[in-house]
């Protein structure tokens, strides 16, 4: 809701020649009109706005507020406002004052520097007369001025560091308020930072995010012609990277990418420039293989503050402000890490000296990328900070400043030479550890929705090549923005308002509905129309063999040679186990009731309230549905090291900060879950076995449907909770027989590891950690891995994985994730090595299913790709983006090894280049006998672009 207000303002008499403003308080933040034309904004840190600096007897204004009236729980009051002259030698004469105040705070006592301003401010004081009223008052104030002006005028000698400061305003798209409020507060931050640069030549302003240069372009275009005027002057700087400032611990690896190549390419087709640096300043941790992504989309620098910002955790500092930061396969990017200093952030003596005082790298560094203005809810800096600019260039006892781009920064510390300074792996952010749980509906929506994209791309790029169907460009183009926005460090992480959180969740169910029923088109349009067959399809890069439910009304299947296929009927629908090419289709001949034979088919799956079984393994359960012995039927190992499945809850009351935290000791504080279990036989055979866990949690339910396939070692838990829970947490745990000093966790193209046990202090900090799809304990000839579909928190201790499944903070939404919760997750054990172990496939399998619909293609099988080596992955498949009808091809190594990997595509084309990962071309790569040959470092990411052919497929 929003408050309009008008007012028609004539300047009296007394303005004369002087600035005028107006003084209001809303209660809230503003945006303000003047003449019909957005002119700036009330905020935290801008409480006044300048109608003229020249005040004219008579001179009229129309003035319009357009007021935020809260929401929920937020109700402002409204305050006294007023029309105000400005003494602008009062004014100047209190920055001086305070300006000389400050260095002597940060000066030696015993110093000239220290005797000569504490003797200038000794006369001032003594000569300063604040009863003197108009003209007297201002000579009086250039007097004390004069007083001042040699020592503010005195610089530092050549060993003086250097600030490189960039104005910026750091806008969360959303958090306390809505993405309704931030449309407001876009115009009201770019409009206060256009009317500094009106009155401020010098300043130069940074804005990130190219999602919020677009409401500006939608919403206000005549502040945006106005903004476009800065660019082209240099004075705004478009420089962040990504569409959003994403959160990186979650979202997928193509979609960090679309981050990339959507904000890249905005920044290029509006202002002309090119981004070289990432600038994530609020976000929750970094991905150890940023680097790589980083730098395959043309970005060479890094920016953060967040990982000196630790809130109430204690934990092991981190090392260094400058260095090279090098990911999971040895990509290299020059880092830098600011500090917040003081909030909000004003500039001033005490400000700078802090910036280099409270760095933590004492050696190999004598300047810093420094960022000003006040953020998280947009602002911006203000005249203040502007005036303060203007004493500090090059002021004695204050560290040398130097306004600009923060590209200016990194060029300057290139020339001078980088620190002898690396860090390796994952800039793993020591709080707020809750995030990889909280809005487990959001994380579980992003998760199907993310899927969604790559079946569209993949059978979309087939389509149109097999039957010249149009490929939906624009429209996809809008669907990624808006799955990226979502991936906004305060809305996938859930750390956002109740609002945020429903309408996040009501745009995610729309959109994830309409990309499945994109690709269920797509698919449904490669299979044709033909009752007497079905299609599968698979859509991962090796061939697969999988359980899946028939099509309505199918009673029996066989395959083209006419080999019956074994069903299994469970709860109304057909399950049936069909094989598909990588990449691509198979058909099968649905089988008429009045050509059904009798067939019995043998069972190897067995399950009864107590016991479950296949050919690979047995499992035996308490009455709490509780796995208390896991043998491998052919090695005889037994694998649970205590009861597994242990469902366990906790009280979840970290100190501060709910929705973002898990207290390192909550295991301290368990709450007895001691109902037991109504367990009940559903299914047992031929194809899989099932049995139903249903149980009573404090004062929730939980719904368990544990499945064992035949032929398979992967067991399935599928899951619905019923959450009424406040302040708790739940998790599962698994104590295995394994002896393992690290576990191993899947990020985005690949895995980290992380230790099992809390020797130093970091590795105590990593009390929790982040995954995607699965988490494993390995040693050298055998393992055991814990998948999921949805979860992305997980802890290791010792012998046993515990993965977070549900939390229900209470701030800043009092309704977190309550009613009903829906995953699934499974477990896996493997002999061997891990580089010989399916747990990649077997995960990815978890969560990308094979598809089945009526229909026979005219290829009755057809193979899109083929790679020949097991740790390549193809992750995406997709249409290039210049609309060329070229296929793009994104693979990596998943299993840290470096290899030589044969690719095979199943379509017709020209030529073949390896491109960076915004598909800009790089290399021609050679074909021989039909294969083209790749070469793979550990955990590389590889874009290849296939050039379409001219001949007719």
């Amino acid at each position: 809701m929003y408050l309009w207000l008008r007012a028609t303002i004539v300047a009296p008499k007394e303005a004369e020649g002087k600035r005028l403003v107006i003084l209001a308080d809303f209660g809230s933040e503003a945006t303000l009109y003047i003449n019909g034309v957005v002119s700036g904004a009330m905020d935290m840190q801008h409480h006044d706005v300048t109608l003229t600096r020249n005040s004219r007897e008579g001179e009229q204004f129309e003035f319009v507020a357009e007021a935020y009236a809260g929401h929920s729980g937020q109700q402002p009051v409204f305050g006294e406002s007023y029309l105000c002259l400005f003494e602008e030698d009062v004014y100047q004469f209190f920055i001086d004052l305070e300006c000389l105040w400050q260095v002597l705070k940060f000066t030696d006592a015993n110093s000239l520097r220290a005797a000569e301003i504490n003797r200038c401010l000794t006369e001032v004081i003594a000569a300063v007369d604040f009863g003197l009223e108009e003209e007297e008052l201002a000579n009086h104030m250039k007097f004390c001025r004069d007083l001042m002006q040699p020592l503010l005028e005195c610089v530092n000698g050549s060993t003086s560091p250097l600030l490189f400061l960039m104005g910026q305003s750091h806008l969360d798209i959303a958090w306390l308020w809505p993405i309704e409020e931030t449309r407001r507060k876009i115009a009201r931050t770019m409009s206060n930072q256009l009317a500094l640069m009106d009155e401020y030549p010098e300043y130069q302003f940074t804005q990130s995010q190219p999602y919020l240069f677009q409401l500006a372009k939608e919403l206000y275009p005549e502040m945006y012609a106005r903004i476009k005027q800065r660019v082209a002057e240099g004075r705004i700087i478009p420089e962040g990277g990504m569409w959003v400032e994403s959160d990186t611990n979650l979202a997928g690896g193509e979609s960090l990418i679309r981050q990339f190549l959507h904000g890249k390419r905005f920044f290029q087709e509006e202002f002309g420039k090119d981004n070289q640096m990432l600038w994530l300043p609020d976000v929750f941790g970094y991905s150890g293989n940023m680097p790589q992504i980083m730098k395959g989309c043309g970005i060479y620098y890094f920016a953060s503050v967040k990982m000196f910002q630790t809130y109430e955790n204690v934990v092991d500092p981190f090392p260094y402000n400058t260095f090279m930061w090098e990911g999971i396969d040895g990509s290299e990017i020059l880092t830098h890490l600011l500090d917040y200093g003081d909030y909000p952030i004003r500039v001033n003596p005490s400000f700078l000296i802090g910036q280099w005082n409270d760095r933590v790298q004492k050696d190999g560094i004598s300047s810093r990328l420094v960022q000003f203005g006040h953020g998280d809810g947009g602002g911006g800096a203000n005249r203040d900070d502007m005036e303060f600019l203007r004493r500090l260039e090059n002021l004695e006892g204050v560290p040398r400043t130097r306004q600009g781009s923060p590209i200016d920064y990194f060029e300057d510390q290139v020339e001078r030479g980088i620190p002898d300074a690396k860090y390796v792996g994952e800039l793993y952010y020591p709080a707020h550890r809750g995030t990889y749980t909280t809005q487990a509906k959001l994380k579980r929506l992003n998760r199907k929705t993310e899927i969604g994209f790559r079946e569209v791309e993949l059978w979309g790029a087939a389509a149109e090549l097999l039957q010249t169907k149009a490929y939906p460009y624009e429209k996809m183009d809008h669907l990624w923005k808006q799955l990226l926005l979502h991936h906004f460090h305060d809305i996938l992480p859930g750390t956002s308002i109740h609002r945020v959180h429903e309408e996040a969740q009501a745009e995610l169910t729309k959109l994830h509905g309409t990309i499945h029923e994109m690709a269920d088109e797509v698919r449904a349009s490669l299979a044709g129309k033909d009752s007497a067959s079905v299609t599968v399809f698979n859509s991962l890069s090796w061939d697969r063999k999988e359980l899946v439910a028939l099509p309505d009304g199918v009673r029996a299947i066989a395959d083209h040679s006419g080999k019956m296929v074994s069903v299994q009927r469970h709860e109304g629908t057909l399950y049936a186990e069909l094989a598909s090419p990588a990449m691509g289709w198979s058909t099968y001949i649905v089988i008429q009731e009045d050509q059904l034979a009798p067939t019995i088919a043998s069972s190897a799956v067995t399950a009864t309230e107590s016991h479950l079984e296949n050919e690979y393994l047995a499992i035996e359960m308490n009455d709490r549905g509780e796995f208390i012995s896991i043998v491998d039927k052919q090695t005889g190992t037994e694998w649970a090291a205590d009861s597994c499945n242990v469902i366990a809850m906790y009280r979840d009351q970290p100190s501060a900060f709910d929705a973002w935290e898990i207290d390192r000791r909550y295991q301290a504080s368990r709450v007895a879950l001691e109902d037991k279990a109504e367990i009940t036989v559903t299914a047992n055979g031929p194809l899989f076995a099932s049995v139903r866990i249903e149980r009573k949690l404090h004062q929730s339910t939980i719904v368990q449907d544990i499945r064992i396939r035949s032929g398979s070692r992967r067991v399935e838990f599928h899951t619905t909770v019923e959450w009424n829970e406040k302040n708790k947490m739940l998790r599962v745990d698994f104590p295995v027989n394994v002896h393992a000093n690290e576990s191993m966790q899947e990020i985005q193209f690949g895995y980290v590891r992380r230790p099992t046990h809390a020797s130093r202090p970091h590795d105590a900090d990593r009390f929790e950690v982040s995954q995607h799809k699965w988490t494993a304990l390995a040693e050298t000839n055998r393992g055991f891995a814990l998948l999921n579909d949805c979860k992305y928190g997980v802890a290791v201790k010792d012998q046993t994985i515990s993965m977070t499944l549900l939390r229900s903070p209470s701030y800043p939404d009092e309704t977190s994730d309550q009613g009903t919760q829906q995953f699934t997750y499974g477990f896996l054990f493997w002999d061997g090595t891990f580089h010989d172990s399916r747990v990649i496939q077997e995960a990815y399998e978890l969560n990308y299913p094979m598809y089945t619909l009526h229909g026979a293609s005219s290829l009755i099988e057809q193979s899109l790709l083929q790679v020949d080596q097991a740790n390549i992955i193809a992750e995406t498949v997709k249409l290039a983006e210049d609309g060329t009808g070229d296929w793009i091809i994104r693979l990596y190594e998943s299993k840290g090894s470096s290899v030589s990997c044969g690719l095979r595509a199943g379509l017709p084309y020209s030529t073949l280049f390896e491109t960076d990962m915004l598909e800009n071309n790089q290399t021609e790569l050679p074909v021989i006998n039909e294969r083209i040959h790749l070469q793979f470092r550990p955990f590389e990411v590889k874009t290849i672009r296939l050039v379409k052919s001219k001949e007719v497929v």
